[in-house]
């Protein structure tokens, strides 16, 4: 058995150390187009920023490491030029000699990963214009860095990436204007949840310009400039392009591999592509989404290793070994918070018209009273029938991966909503409240969903009608000095409520708000208990108040 590896990152190598594990005596070829394999591009900003300092650790795995260890034959600067499917054969050109020739295989594996999206905008090719998806890119952005003496860079895209190298240049002392063309940084995550980012990323002076595109670059005797699409021109050091990424499937197309509609290889379950005895993982190819079961595209390291792993099993041991599906569960640190989701946004839900309800919990991370604890808020997606789990997301500075990587766990096992509040986490004051984050969103949502409790959202806030509807804030007067207040709310503290039940308007809907929601639930039975009708808002004025933030104003 012959088989050759076209790419050696992620899904590559994995797949290439698995087929070694199953099989002694195969002859196994990774043909790398760079200079390196098995890297940690996912580790590339933070050696920008100095948090990893030596350049060296983010090189895992040499060719000599796969040849002494697994018997391997890794090669780089190897490009694959074509695919031959009846002659079972690729076309190789050694970039270091020049030298063209063919390489047969019995099975083929395609990681090809993903190109940076680079628009097609005037300036682009200057010098001192950057995407970062290698060593090469990184050691380049380094070198101009100290080459120039840059004082102010320009990032282009607020996702993953663009983040991680703003906070990068910002811990280097360099100003960092980040351009985002939608409403928000963080695409996976909805408008009120990117809000607390869009805070944190102004308290540490980087003008953050979203809604703004970049029109062009230009290249005078003083440097570069870039000119946006408001018409204000920046004079900037450097420009740093993250708009996302694109599959590399031409190879895989150009032999008649079928591609999909997102420009990925189209893949089964086993990671077959749609010729026989050819396989494609990672960034590259199309899986199934694990809550809408149709094509999508997930550019992250973990898809990409399980991947390669499955694929080595089928190539060589015809296993039936199946990928699940797609979660797209990430996190992201930004300063001092982190952000993380999985699986659905309410935006893909509501763009698709699947129906669901949502609710917000606003927790310390560990027991109150233990020193250190600080705030989680996390949003819950679920169906509003059975109480599926459609998808999570949580912001705060610490404890988020956990809270996400539970839920996560959660999704991909089935479980409902109903099943979270019985989990059994781990507690301790220095680590954990007795009634988990997690739980503490289990039992909202199950409350919605048997009846215990109606809640209404911000946008019913921003929307009431005075004749049918009355605002009530159930908060403490100095909450309302500390925090602020609701638009035309009647202020009633929950503690004083049962005696002040002669003041709310029997004829109305009461729409209850509190600091978190938590308080809410508490007024919502005693109005119902008397006979009105109520509703409370999940999340209080926290998520309110993040809602009315989301798209803030560019600051002038």
């Amino acid at each position: 058995m012959k088989i050759v590896i076209v790419g050696g990152v992620a899904g590559g190598a994995s797949a290439a150390a698995r087929a070694r594990r199953l099989n002694e005596e195969a002859e196994i070829i990774v043909l790398e187009r760079g200079e390196y394999v098995s890297f940690a591009n996912c580790g590339l900003p933070y050696h920008i920023g100095g948090v990893i300092p030596e350049r060296q650790s983010l090189i895992l795995k040499t060719p000599q490491d796969f040849k002494t260890r697994f018997n391997i034959d890794v090669r780089v600067r190897h490009e694959v030029l074509a695919i031959d499917p009846e002659q079972k054969s690729v076309t190789v050109k050694n970039l270091t000699t020049g030298e063209h020739y063919t390489e047969t295989w019995d099975r083929l594996l395609l990681s090809t990963g993903a190109a940076p999206v680079v628009p097609p905008l005037p300036g682009l090719n200057e010098p001192g214009v950057f995407s970062l998806r290698s060593i090469n890119d990184m050691d380049a952005i380094i070198a101009w860095i100290k080459q120039h003496d840059v004082s102010h860079a320009t990032l282009v895209g607020g996702g993953f990436i663009g983040l991680e190298v703003m906070e990068a240049l910002t811990e280097r002392g360099i100003s960092v204007t980040l351009l985002e063309m939608g409403d928000q940084v963080m695409a996976p995550v909805d408008p009120e949840m990117a809000s607390a980012l869009h805070q944190e990323i102004r308290r540490h002076g980087v003008d953050l310009r979203l809604k703004t595109a970049l029109k062009q670059v230009t290249r005078d005797i003083a440097g570069l400039s870039v000119e946006l699409s408001s018409g204000e021109k920046l004079r900037t050091g450097m420009v740093l392009l993250a708009i996302g990424v694109k599959p590399e499937s031409r190879l895989a197309a150009d032999a008649g591999i079928a591609t999909g509609e997102r420009g990925g290889i189209r893949v089964n379950a086993q990671m077959q592509t749609s010729v026989p005895g050819i396989y494609a993982v990672g960034d590259a190819v199309e899986t199934q989404d694990l809550v809408f079961q149709s094509p999508t595209l997930i550019p992250l390291a973990g898809p990409a290793n399980r991947q390669g792993r499955i694929a080595a099993d089928n190539m060589l041991m015809n296993r039936g070994s199946t990928y699940r599906g797609s979660q797209g569960t990430a996190i992201c640190k930004v300063f001092s918070l982190s952000i993380g989701s999985c699986g659905a946004n309410e935006k893909q839900l509501a763009a698709r018209g699947r129906r669901y309800e949502k609710v917000y919990v606003h927790s310390a991370d560990h027991a109150s009273y233990y020193p250190g604890a600080a705030m989680i808020s996390l949003k819950l997606l679920f169906d509003p029938q059975d109480g599926t789990i459609l998808g999570a997301q949580a912001s705060g500075q610490n404890g988020v991966d956990k809270r996400i990587d539970v839920l996560a766990v959660a999704q991909r096992a089935g479980m409902k909503v109903a099943d979270l509040e019985h989990l059994e986490l781990t507690y301790a004051p220095p680590f954990n409240s007795a009634r988990d984050v997690v739980n503490q969103a289990g039992m909202v949502a199950t409350n919605v969903l048997s009846g215990d409790t109606a809640i209404c959202h911000a946008r019913d806030i921003q929307q009431l009608d005075p004749a049918t509807q009355c605002l009530l804030d159930i908060r403490n007067p100095g909450e309302l000095t500390q925090f602020g207040e609701y638009p035309n709310a009647l202020s009633i503290p929950l503690d004083t409520l049962r005696e002040n039940l002669g003041r709310l308007p029997k004829n109305k809907e009461i729409l209850i708000g509190c600091q978190s929601g938590l308080r809410g639930h508490v007024a919502y039975r005693i109005l119902t208990a008397q006979g009105f009708r109520a509703r409370n808002l999940s999340g209080g004025f926290k998520t309110w108040q993040a809602a009315m933030q989301a798209t803030p104003v560019n600051p002038a």
